[in-house]
């Protein structure tokens, strides 16, 4: 049965994705329990291979039995193993999360949005641990459909939202597919280690440079990176809540595990024009930071400062990747990681805040410490984390990359980074004191919420998701040392 795990993962949530829409039509709660399930079997699932991968290395599995480049190979190893867990927690804490904002909808609306979010699971999986160029694809637009869907369904300005994504989204896609055309054109094989073996001869032919630019376009528009970042405030500001935790926290963190990997493993850092793409993504993804940083100070909504935060964040995620040594990748694997619990959290707390409250906005937040202590703990420690105050996970991932930045001589990059933390500090402490030293606001409720500040089904999420960030931190050397270190070199070739 374990053999059959790689392909169980993403396969459980795809198919719990259309029961869902059968079983939802005998009772309108029995489709998410069916959705939940499949998550939670494919995050056990996860936790088991990175064990399995732990000791005994790489696996690999092929659909069907058929051996690539025919056949349809899943690669599963220590890296995209651990974000594997990572990202199926995250998936299931915001599922269960979710849940109390389905009250009084009728079968149809319940079963809808779960089928919409076990399709972007499955896909947002099935792209971690895919080792076929048109398999990501498939699972790219997988995700990328449910994620169009899940944005829409969020009301307000959410459909304008979800037709911006979908029509940069589709251009995207349309970059990858040339990009994997001309490496198909090239190596005939759409296998990305047999591709990797095939251009090694290849690496100057011009349809390789222009397969490297079109990947960067492709994915930094999926990744939402500066200044490709256009549809992101807007998609995170109005989705759904209960979609947003999922949305904010993984999705654009996948189409940046796969281009970089790309560049490292397929095409290969020994490429003069690898080298040449990553420091351009480097000094593109340092601007990002910065502005997204500038651009979350002046914002009031909470959604909207959370949005353009992450574009700050996917920043530190492509300077780790453009330092090009061992600390500047584990930083930026870690990052992703990190950065997946903190920006679930706090898009858990936003939502929390607003089903009972019904508005976010930051000068509203007075005496929530009050009326919301646990959901105020967990705001309180995403935020430092994401300012990087130890000993959160979010100020070992940024350690990581100053150290990588100075070993690799770019000290621009550290200098960035430090400055990018000064300014989380100031956009994030001006939301702790509005919560922590600000007057009571005395908020009229807009939902009914019992003994407790939320329902359970809010609240244990978001509090495992607020330790969680606390034992990334505590729990680092072990993290990285024992699984990050030892397999990067491996995995990323360097």
């Amino acid at each position: 049965m374990i053999k059959h795990l790689p392909a169980l993962i993403p396969i459980l949530p795809l198919c719990s994705a259309m029961l869902c829409l059968i079983f939802g039509r005998i009772n309108k709660h029995l489709g998410k329990y069916i959705v939940m399930a499949a998550i939670a079997t494919s995050f056990v699932s996860s936790v088991i291979l990175l064990g399995e991968v732990v000791e005994g290395g790489e696996i690999h599995y092929w659909m069907g039995n058929w051996q690539p480049p025919l056949g349809i190979e899943f690669v599963v190893d220590a890296v995209n193993a651990i974000l594997l867990v990572a990202f199926s927690a995250v998936s299931l804490l915001a599922c269960i999360y979710g849940q109390s904002f389905f009250k009084k909808e009728d079968w149809f609306e319940i079963s809808g949005y779960y089928a919409l979010y076990g399709l972007l699971t499955a896909g947002l999986l099935g792209m971690t641990i895919t080792g076929d160029m048109f398999n990501l694809y498939v699972f790219l637009e997988i995700a990328s459909l449910s994620g169009y869907g899940l944005i829409a369904l969020g009301g307000d300005r959410s459909t304008i939202a979800a037709f911006r994504y979908l029509l940069l989204g589709t251009i995207a896609a349309s970059f990858y597919l040339l990009a994997v055309a001309y490496l198909y054109a090239i190596t005939g094989t759409l296998n990305m280690a047999d591709m990797a073996v095939r251009l090694s001869g290849q690496l100057h032919s011009p349809n390789v440079i222009l397969a490297i630019a079109m990947l960067i376009i492709a994915f930094g528009t999926k990744m939402a990176l500066f200044p490709l970042h256009g549809w992101q405030p807007d998609a995170y500001t109005y989705s759904h809540p209960a979609a947003a935790p999922l949305i904010s926290g993984v999705m654009s963190k996948v189409p940046a595990l796969a281009v970089f990997r790309y560049m490292y493993c397929i095409i290969g850092v020994e490429s003069l024009y690898v080298q040449r793409g990553l420091m351009v993504v480097g000094f593109i993804g340092a601007l990002g930071i910065i502005y997204g940083s500038v651009m979350a100070i002046a914002q009031k909504d909470f959604r909207r400062m959370l949005a353009y935060s992450s574009v700050a964040q996917i920043g530190y995620v492509a300077v780790g990747f453009s330092i090009g040594n061992a600390h500047g990748v584990v930083a930026a694997v870690l990052h992703i990681i990190t950065h997946a619990f903190m920006k679930s959290s706090l898009f858990m707390v936003t939502g929390g805040i607003r089903y009972r409250y019904g508005q976010v906005r930051i000068d509203k937040f007075g005496g929530l410490n009050k009326h919301m202590p646990f959901t105020a703990f967990t705001l309180t420690v995403a935020a430092l984390s994401m300012v990087g105050i130890p000993p959160t996970g979010g100020f070992f991932s940024k350690w990581y990359l100053v150290l990588g930045a100075f070993e690799s001589g770019k000290v621009f990059f550290a200098v960035v980074l430090i400055v990018s933390s000064l300014l989380n500090a100031i956009y994030f402490f001006k939301v702790l004191e509005n919560v922590f030293a600000r007057p009571d606001a005395k908020l009229e409720e807009v939902n009914e919420t019992g003994r407790f500040e939320l329902p359970l089904s809010m609240m244990i999420p978001i509090i495992i998701a607020g330790v969680t960030i606390i034992a990334l931190g505590l729990c680092n050397t072990i993290l990285v040392d024992r699984i990050l270190i030892s397999s990067i070199s491996e995995v990323f070739f360097i």
